[in-house]
């Protein structure tokens, strides 16, 4: 059991831990070159390399201090202390800046000591922050981390059970990803270059992924509009015709209810990587949501948009969210048919066009934000009614499957998040797993 695992100090079971580069970068960043984390690129037991940073090789050598190798640990030190990952085999050579770096011992598994970072460690690293202006998690606590450690052989095990679910969910995540890429890059081929149209006026009978039917009510030219060439027939809109939105309104802390009864409301935070998280969310009474609030409800497959600090973050409302209301600083966008569906509507909101219509059209000084006003003041394309079809019969099994892959997702997430505390405390051990709550199974 878990009182005979012995204390040990994080300290004594690292080979090594040290901190990343600190010092300024930005202008030692390079178009390709060695991967240079930062604390954005770590979430909680996994890297995000989306927005990756590079440095030269000669700089990467410099500095030695800081250089990571697979099955090292980071853990971030400012912005949200604790997060912590283990560099992948994959990622080779690499280096990072203000992390604390754990280079595990031959006592301790790397993916084992994420778990417990991730896990067990908030209260150390929340009681052991220092700074003035920029709090921050510094080496001499991460060294004096108490762990209960049990037999690396028992480590590898419960880090193999769990990382069993989080490699399936990461398999998930990937293949959404590429699922939305597909749906993206049809998006930006049908109604922002214009392919088809450019094809069939090069002599093309057919487009790929398109039906003959729909095809043959192509125009063949390009007209101007207050958007720039749209092929000739097609109209522009404004906003408000084609969409309905609408902005949340504004529920003061008085009103929380502090507990796990009511009906969550969501705000920017809760808007992450196209998906939203209410766990967190909090609370107004079901009186409340249910009567003056009952016109800002969600429904499913309404997306909501972030207005206020990172601009037009968005997520898909799915059946799992609900019961859920909105908040100010988010609004709710739903299509109005036939001018636009569901798939053309999500797809239009993450296009780089919307994004630089919200930036253009943001308002504030301090912090930038944009409301129904703006949204009034831009306009949308409106392909033809057959043509919305075509394309949202192409694009929809992908969004459903998406759909499903984050169902599962969650479901798996769920139960590691069972699993977790229990196989770290040793309340339940390895070869018990199987004996879970139903509710807790994942098919």
């Amino acid at each position: 059991m878990a009182d005979t695992w012995p204390e040990v100090l994080l300290g004594d079971v690292a080979a090594e831990i040290t901190v990343g580069h600190v010092g300024p970068m930005a202008t030692r960043y390079v178009p390709t070159g060695t991967p240079f984390l930062r604390s954005q690129n770590v979430r909680r037991l996994r890297l995000d390399l989306t927005d990756v940073k590079f440095i030269p090789p000669d700089f990467h050598a410099q500095l030695a201090k800081s250089r990571l190798r697979p099955g090292d640990v980071v853990i971030v030190r400012t912005g949200e202390p604790g997060a912590c990952a283990v560099v992948p085999d994959e990622l080779i050579d690499a280096n990072c800046s203000d992390l604390v770096i754990v280079r595990p011992g031959e006592k301790l598994d790397a993916r084992f000591l994420a778990y417990y970072v991730n896990e067990a460690a908030a209260h150390h690293v929340a009681s052991h922050l220092v700074g003035a202006v920029q709090q921050h998690f510094n080496v001499g606590a991460a060294r004096t981390l108490p762990m209960r450690l049990p037999p690396i052989e028992e480590q590898i095990e419960i880090a193999a059970v769990l990382g069993s679910l989080d490699d399936k969910i990461e398999q998930n995540r990937r293949t959404g990803s590429k699922l939305e890429g597909l749906a993206r890059g049809v998006f930006k081929a049908w109604f922002v270059d214009f392919e088809p149209v450019k094809a069939k006026a090069a002599g093309a009978t057919a487009f790929p992924g398109m039906p003959p039917e729909t095809f043959a009510t192509l125009p063949t030219r390009l007209t101007n509009s207050d958007l720039g060439p749209v092929p000739e027939g097609w109209e522009v809109k404004p906003l408000p015709e084609v969409i309905d939105f609408l902005e949340g309104p504004g529920i003061r802390n008085w009103q929380y209810t502090n507990s796990d009864e009511g009906t969550r409301f969501i705000n920017i935070r809760c808007i992450k990587d196209r998906e939203l998280d209410v766990l967190t969310a909090n609370r107004v009474t079901d009186a409340e949501a249910y009567g003056k609030y009952k016109h800002f409800l969600l429904a499913p497959d309404d997306i909501v948009v972030s207005t206020s600090g990172t601009l037009g973050r968005f997520a898909l409302v799915t059946n799992d969210d609900l019961p859920l209301m909105l908040n100010t600083s988010v609004i709710r966008m739903r299509p109005i048919e036939p001018f636009t569906t569901l798939p053309y509507l999500l797809e239009y909101i993450g296009s780089r066009e919307f994004q630089l219509e919200l930036e253009t059209r943001a308002s504030g000084s301090v912090q930038k934000n944009f409301g129904p006003m703006h949204l009034r003041q831009i306009s949308l394309l409106v392909p033809p009614t057959m043509i919305l079809k075509s394309h949202s019969s192409l694009v929809t099994p992908l969004l459903e499957l998406g759909k499903a892959l984050r169902a599962e997702s969650r479901r798996l997430a769920a139960l590691r998040d069972y699993l977790l505390p229990r196989l770290l405390s040793g309340r339940v051990r390895v070869n018990s797993v199987t004996c879970l709550p139903e509710s807790m199974e994942v098919s």
